[in-house]
């Protein structure tokens, strides 16, 4: 039986917001056994907290969102795909911004961030969410899922489908430890379409986003280098582990096919419901 994991000391980051383009510091501060992750806003008056479970997912427009009594923390996934490879069960997340700080667009400042401050166990045993049976999410009409099932371990397999003649078809499946996390899924960076950029721009996204924490591409090519050349399906993994962690530290295999953020956050309620 392995105990739960809060961090040894404080880790602080600086920076802006991907979609809000707003400064935000935010800090990871070690959290009693049982608190889970929960995001503090301290640039509100009466520092609500805002817990990161699936049941408090309110959108996923581009983002993950959760809000708790009228109060709201987005673009968590990234954060979240960092606590799970590093097995962080308790932490508070102060942040005086609605949004943590986009970094290269990778996990990979998060990661190391929580490398830096250590891991403290704690006298309570880990409630892992041991997957015991098949749970899957589809979306018929434009043919995507993802599902998870039995497995003695953590691993994703992906597929991504994009009809640019770029990207096409990536595949990758990892088994998830944090040495593989690190090396293979953390550095992976968030992705844009030059054309859409505009049109985001408009709806009040990606007013953070520049060429140091995004990588965009149009119909000639790259406007900046990659980090792997099928960097897209590594960060799709990254944003699945995050989404899922909402529903806890899961043991089982996910299969995905061209999955985002609505159908990932749709399976973590379904598994917390049944599991949680």
């Amino acid at each position: 039986m392995q105990n739960q994991i809060t961090l040894a000391q404080e880790a602080a980051y600086t920076g802006v917001g991907l979609h809000s383009g707003r400064d935000v510091h935010m800090v990871l501060k070690p959290a009693p056994a049982d608190t889970g992750i929960v995001f503090i806003r301290t640039d509100l008056p009466e520092r609500p907290q805002i817990h990161a479970v699936a049941i408090n997912v309110t959108s996923t427009l581009r983002a993950t969102t959760v809000e708790e009594n009228g109060h709201k923390v987005f673009t968590i996934e990234h954060l979240m795909s960092a606590f799970h490879a590093q097995g962080i069960d308790n932490c508070y997340v102060e942040m005086d911004s609605e949004e943590p700080p986009v970094a290269d667009g990778s996990a990979l400042a998060f990661f190391d961030l929580m490398q830096q401050a250590g891991r403290q166990e704690q006298a309570a045993p880990r409630r892992e969410v041991v997957i015991d049976k098949v749970y899957r999410i589809d979306d018929e009409e434009h043919k995507r899922f993802v599902m998870v099932l039995p497995y003695d371990g953590f691993r994703v397999s992906f597929t991504s489908l994009n009809p640019h003649k770029l990207i096409g078809v990536q595949y990758e499946n990892f088994e998830i430890t944090p040495e593989t996390y690190h090396q293979e899924v953390a550095p992976a960076r968030t992705i844009a379409y030059e054309k859409e950029i505009k049109a985001l721009q408009e709806m009040g996204l990606g007013l953070g986003g520049t060429l140091d924490s995004v990588i965009v591409y149009n119909d000639e090519g790259w406007l900046n280098p990659l980090h792997f050349e099928d960097e897209l399906v590594r960060h799709k993994i990254l944003d699945v582990i995050g989404d899922l962690r909402l529903a806890g530290p899961i043991r089982g295999h996910v299969i995905a096919v061209a999955s985002g953020h609505a159908l990932n956050t749709q399976l973590a309620k379904k598994i917390a419901a049944e599991l949680g």
